[in-house]
């Protein structure tokens, strides 16, 4: 077999311990033009994302990378829409599997974990191929408060106090660690979790609205982003507090306002 060839078969290692097939499948997310954003607080995780409507003619309520999953866990996907719709209604029939067989909600790290080894699985069987996609994943735990997971097609997932995925997930990432060593009177970087713990709601936001700015060097408009909010806090309406839900035009104007006035 030659070397070029390691990359025809999902299944077989090159002689550098590569497996080129789920190295493409990174390069599809990359490859999407979408860039998401993820940031978590005291009492809330936010996700913002890039909502492009390629045609004039589509209904531009119908393009969403936004979804819920569970009445406390939403996600971002990035990469290919179609498998980023197949992965969302495996995780919706997962959490509902949870809540049928013991009668509470699925928590955001549990569902994290079982969708990363469905993803794994698809990395090491030859009868499928694993999804082009990104999905960061934020809820609220009862235990831990605010979360945000981020799940790749190799199977790996880990937590995050913030995060990026997408096109310019390496420019939103440096961004966010800049921004993180500068909270907490320049202690960011000593002690990241005590920098998130005293995030606020709107904080957090305009976190999430900056790095998603900065990256594309552009103000965005109210109908160009998509933002995904989970949180506890007071300022949140009482009948959407602790559930996910995603922003109304108007109030992603408010929130873009508030973070050009600031500027």
């Amino acid at each position: 077999m030659s070397r070029t060839s390691y990359d025809r078969f999902l299944t077989v290692f090159s002689p550098e311990g590569r497996l080129y097939q789920v190295e493409y499948a990174f390069k599809a997310i990359t490859g999407s033009g979408h860039t998401a954003v993820s940031v978590r607080g005291k009492d809330t995780s936010v996700v913002i994302t890039q909502k492009k409507v390629p045609d004039k003619l589509i209904d531009a309520s119908s393009v969403t990378h936004l979804h819920g999953i569970t009445p406390s866990i939403g996600c971002v996907m990035t990469g290919l829409t179609a498998d980023a719709k197949a992965q969302v209604f495996r995780a919706q029939q997962e959490a509902a599997d949870w809540r049928y067989k013991y009668g509470y909600e699925i928590t955001p790290d549990a569902l994290a974990r079982r969708l990363a080894n469905i993803n794994q699985v698809y990395t090491q069987r030859a009868g499928m191929r694993p999804l082009g996609i990104a999905m960061i994943l934020i809820g609220i735990d009862s235990d831990y408060g605010p979360q945000c997971f981020k799940l790749d097609p190799a199977g790996y997932f880990v937590g995050f106090h913030a995060t990026a995925a997408g096109q310019k997930q390496q420019e939103a990432m440096n961004h966010l660690e800049k921004k993180w060593k500068k909270l907490h009177n320049g202690k960011g970087a000593d002690d990241p979790a005590g920098a998130s713990k005293a995030l606020s709601r709107d904080e957090v936001i305009e976190i999430a609205i900056e790095a998603m700015s900065t990256v594309h060097a552009t103000d965005y408009k109210p109908g160009e982003v998509e933002i995904g909010i989970v949180s506890t806090s007071e300022d949140e309406n009482p009948k959407t507090r602790g559930v996910w839900r995603v922003m109304s035009e108007a109030e992603v104007e408010h929130h873009l306002l508030a973070y050009a006035e600031k500027d």
